[in-house]
């Protein structure tokens, strides 16, 4: 299977992988041949990346780090949480959440027993995600990247669950922003960015009342938004007294956005969110934390067709654990011609052949729209 964005799709091509809805339902299934109208109704949907099958990415299965049904059980508890707290009072909510708090313990620990299981590098592309449903993608996505990191820094299994538990709900105090903010394609008003800056603290309200969970969980919400120079938010408070736990969350928070479709930003791709989270290692995020996301994560996911320093194009088909900047690479074209007989080439082997481009490119203009990160 070959990864595409949905933006290069044409006509005629065949999907290689289910397209589902929240629910685990599926959209369209996977063999059918693309047409016009549903080439532009995966747009309406804003869902970027989809996987096709061709004669060239034959062979190639990108593998999933969560169980199906890990998955599904975890967006519909996300789901039940956000739902069921509607336009309740900060107490209520925490008694919702109460009841709700075992089934969140219950949900982390199958995500970690799926991370732990998997051999893989974690890929968490958002190809099925629109943004009326990216709060609930991006809550658990945010909680298996902090769980991966964590077991990186050789943090406990507890400290993991708890890291996880605080990932799952870092944005719970989102339940009472106004909707028509946080799915605002244009620029904030002052006062708009005002009002979403609230959210940590809301979080950190309710979440200090629910007996069911760690206190440390509702610091996770209230602290997910400070950075390490002290320009964050709510308080501005700078590195060590940043919680551990909120400095992971921050990380995987950022990443998990700008590598999902968001009302006011397209998707981009793990490899150019990676040099963005680099970028501000030092002064917003720890670099001892990102060294260790860095290798937790797939920087080039199966599928990806990839451009190489000598000119050659090929398809990733293979990661290293440990260093999945220099995954396994199938050559397809040579000198701007289809090769005969495609062949590999391990990049953690041939040390001077690097990626240095990728098929799917972003405008200037957004790039800009990425870098908006507060939500």
């Amino acid at each position: 299977m070959r990864l595409v964005s949905t933006h290069s799709l044409q006509s005629g091509e065949k999907i290689g992988k289910p397209i589902t809805n929240d629910q685990g339902q599926i959209l369209v299934q996977e063999g059918v041949n693309l047409t016009t109208r549903m080439i532009n109704r995966l747009k309406i949907l804003n869902i970027t990346f989809i996987y096709i099958e061709d004669e060239e990415s034959e062979g190639i299965e990108p593998t999933s780090t969560l169980h199906d049904q890990t998955k599904t059980e975890a967006i519909q508890d996300i789901k039940q949480a956000f739902g069921s707290l509607g336009e309740e009072s900060s107490l209520s909510k925490s008694f919702i959440l109460d009841r709700l708090g075992r089934n969140f313990k219950k949900t982390v620990k199958n995500i970690l027993m799926d991370v732990r299981e998997s051999d893989e590098t974690i890929s968490l592309l958002s190809d099925t995600i629109g943004h009326d449903r990216y709060t609930f993608y991006h809550s658990l996505n945010v909680a298996i990247y902090s769980i991966a990191m964590a077991r990186e820094l050789k943090f406990s299994e507890e400290e993991q669950l708890t890291v996880g538990v605080g990932a799952l709900l870092h944005d719970i105090g989102k339940t009472e922003i106004s909707s028509k903010i946080l799915q605002k394609a244009d620029k904030l008003t002052p006062e708009e960015m005002t009002e979403v800056k609230k959210h940590p603290e809301i979080g950190f309200d309710i979440l200090r009342k629910c007996f069911e969970l760690s206190t440390v969980s509702a610091h996770c919400a209230f602290q997910h938004h400070e950075r390490i120079d002290g320009n964050g938010y709510p308080r501005g408070i700078k590195g060590n007294d940043i919680h551990p736990y909120a400095k992971i969350i921050a990380i995987a928070d950022v990443f998990g956005a700008v590598t999902s479709n968001r009302v006011y930003s397209k998707a981009i791709l793990p490899h150019e969110g990676m040099e963005l989270m680099f970028a501000g290692a030092g002064t917003q995020f720890d670099l001892k934390m990102i060294q260790a996301f860095r290798k937790t994560v797939a920087i080039y996911p199966v599928g990806l067709t990839v451009i190489l320093n000598d000119g050659r194009k090929a398809l990733v088909v293979q990661q290293h654990k440990l260093n999945s900047e220099r995954p396994v690479v199938r050559i397809i074209e040579e000198n701007n011609e289809k090769v005969s007989r495609p062949y590999y080439v391990d990049l953690n082997k041939q040390l001077t052949v690097t990626i240095v481009d990728t098929e799917t490119t972003l405008s200037a203009k957004e790039k800009k729209l990425v870098n908006r990160f507060y939500f």
